[in-house]
């Protein structure tokens, strides 16, 4: 049968997403700067949390390549739980997608302390005024 299927970066990205929030020991994701760039979106109401932040992916002739960046929660081996991540994403997005996945990188940005809050993915509360 003639045709071609096409499989978004972003598709990819959330399946990666939904992945690497399987891992016990992950706390969030993205670096930094995404997180805090995420914060002032959430002060501001402009739009909600994405999901996808600190994950990026490419496509090229039915192969990918994963990069994301995690925060580990503290008391979990940071090199254990990045390398179950990396191995989650890399079956989850073979079986899932149908693509060969040809690397999946990963960079630990951070350790959530306990008692440190997680940031919320709910939209601000609307002006009380």
């Amino acid at each position: 049968m003639k045709g071609r299927i096409k499989v978004a970066d972003e598709v990819v990205e959330k399946v990666t997403f939904l992945a690497v929030m399987e891992v016990p020991g992950v706390a969030d994701l993205g670096g930094d700067l995404a997180r805090a760039f995420e914060s002032v979106r959430d002060r501001i109401g402009i739009g909600s949390r994405r999901g996808t932040q600190g994950i990026n992916a490419q496509i090229q002739d039915r192969q990918v390549a994963v990069s994301l960046t995690i925060v580990v929660e503290y008391g979990h081996v940071v090199m254990e739980v990045a390398t179950a991540v990396k191995t989650n994403v890399a079956r989850s997005v073979s079986r899932m997608l149908g693509l060969r996945v040809t690397e999946v990188n990963v960079t630990v940005d951070d350790v959530r302390l306990p008692g440190e809050p997680k940031p919320t993915t709910d939209p601000p509360d609307p002006d009380p005024f």
